[in-house]
């Protein structure tokens, strides 16, 4: 991995506190939602990005939310834990977005896509992989962060804006400018967090989901699927979408169950 790279992955602060807690409730089975939400409560940054979550259509949980307990009950813990998690890491990573032609608004927008997408289809197939891989899908593109940055401090922010918007396969000219893709990168930031091993390697595997260990490859094989039809320069548009089907018909899935997520969650995002 390139030396800038490394360095800044191990330049990283340790995660917020509220999040180590957050985690540390999640893993707990004796733990509740109550238990949650007062550790949820203590962060009014959480708290704020939580509650836009939970009144975002693309949850639709048909009447306003205004409090954590709502908000946690009706999401549950893992989802709360994801979205906790990942508003807290953008925020700590400082996001610059522009080398990939997005506004850190807009990252974060697709992030929640991405995710969404991931928890409507596979909660048609298995709650517990769902729950997994909803954080997965949610913190998967985080590597671009660190990507960015060092395509600023190389001053190639204009020549790779230019490639990545007409891209179709981003992880090809990622690895021409930093030699790595969003998913190494990602997968080595959330090993200096010390993640599981299996959350990094799914991540880790996801532009080659051929190659993962067999205990997670479903999981990479669903984040590559999930990144192929909501792509950073081109969310939902109509050659990511049939690729991405192609891609799930190949691996063995029921593709009406995911066309019927991706119709559910495009109806969604008109509303955005």
């Amino acid at each position: 991995m390139k030396s800038s790279i490394i360095n800044s992955i191990k330049s990283l602060p340790p995660l917020p506190k509220t999040v180590i807690d957050m985690q540390r409730v999640c893993n707990d089975p004796n733990s509740s939602i109550q238990d949650l939400v007062k550790t949820v409560e203590t962060d009014p940054m959480i708290v704020a990005n939580l509650l836009k979550a939970a009144n975002s259509p693309l949850y639709s949980f048909r009447r306003e939310i205004n409090n954590v307990g709502q908000a946690v009950s009706l999401f549950g813990m893992s989802m709360t834990r994801s979205i906790g998690i990942g508003n807290s890491v953008r925020k700590l990573l400082n996001v610059d977005m522009e080398p990939y032609g997005v506004s850190s608004e807009h990252f974060a927008e697709i992030s929640s896509m991405q995710a969404a997408l991931m928890h409507a289809w596979y909660m048609k197939i298995d709650r517990a992989k769902a729950d997994k891989l909803f954080l997965a899908a949610f913190l998967q593109e985080t590597g671009k962060i660190i990507i960015a940055s060092d395509v600023i401090q190389e001053d190639l922010a204009t020549n790779f804006k230019a490639d990545v918007t007409t891209a179709i396969d981003i992880a090809s000219v990622e690895r021409s400018y930093v030699q790595e893709t969003t998913a190494s990168v990602t997968a080595a930031i959330f090993t200096h967090w010390n993640f599981d091993r299996d959350f990094v390697e799914m991540i880790e595997y996801s532009d080659t989901p051929d190659q993962a260990p067999e205990e997670v490859k479903e999981f990479s094989t669903a984040l590559h699927i999930i990144k192929t039809i909501v792509p950073i320069n081109d969310p939902f548009g109509e050659h990511g979408i049939a690729f991405g089907l192609k891609k799930a018909e190949a691996a063995g899935y029921d593709v009406t169950k995911l066309q019927a997520a991706i119709d559910s969650i495009l109806e969604k995002t008109r509303a955005i």
